[in-house]
């Protein structure tokens, strides 16, 4: 089932579009903490957004801008806002689309139809990042954010990161993790896995995520 984000602070128009939204068959998430919106996204994890523009806290084009720093799913501005620079500045900000208020329901899920189609019908529709506790893995260029802070990752620190968040609350045996660092034949050893998650960790705690990899002895390591 697709997952749509109704990013809309007029509550009527909210809950008609959410009520159309499950007509279709679709699953629909309305917004109402518009402080945080984004870790909401990240949590929801939906297909498409439905994004207005005037919004509390910040415009619908900082929240556009914050998504497309971790992902490409399709957003679709639906707004009052209606002159030319408006239209230009939704589609720069990375907008799939544009729709006018007032606007006919069966127009917008005609929109939303299409534009799911053009984006799933071809391609897989898995998510372009992983969240835990705050810590977002962004899959698109190997990054880790938490708290609004950019971690760059080597490509084993990645490797490593992504296995344990994949199998969060779970124990990842170092063999596994080691055959995961293997698939591109270069070879790593036992202490060369130790040196990596030791600096992985490093990193984690410079940005405040202390303990995020716990050890299990004699097991491997795991992500609660």
């Amino acid at each position: 089932m697709f997952k749509i984000l109704i990013v809309e602070d007029d509550p009527k128009i909210s809950e008609i579009i959410s009520e159309n939204i499950k007509k279709w068959g679709f699953d629909g998430l309305r917004i109402e903490d518009f402080s945080d919106i984004f870790n909401t996204f990240v949590k929801y994890n939906p297909h498409l957004v439905l994004m207005d523009i005037n919004l509390p806290y910040f415009d619908g084009f900082y929240w556009c801008n914050k998504i497309r720093e971790v992902s490409k799913i399709p957003i679709i501005f639906v707004s009052s806002r209606d002159t030319n620079m408006d239209i230009i500045m939704a589609m720069n900000m990375g907008g799939d689309d544009f729709i006018q208020k007032p606007f006919s329901l069966d127009v917008l899920m005609a929109k939303v139809n299409a534009v799911l189609r053009r984006t799933y019908s071809y391609s897989n529709v898995e998510s372009n990042i992983i969240e835990h506790n705050g810590a977002i893995l962004n899959l698109k260029d190997n990054n880790l954010i938490y708290n609004e802070q950019n971690m760059e990752l080597t490509k084993n620190e990645f490797k490593i990161i992504y296995i344990l968040m994949k199998n969060s609350g779970n124990v990842v045996s170092r063999d596994k993790i080691m055959r995961s660092l293997w698939e591109d034949e270069s070879f790593v050893d036992d202490n060369t896995l130790t040196v990596n998650v030791n600096r992985l960790r490093k990193k984690l705690s410079d940005v405040g995520l202390d303990d995020f990899i716990k050890t299990k002895k004699g097991q491997g390591y795991i992500i609660i």
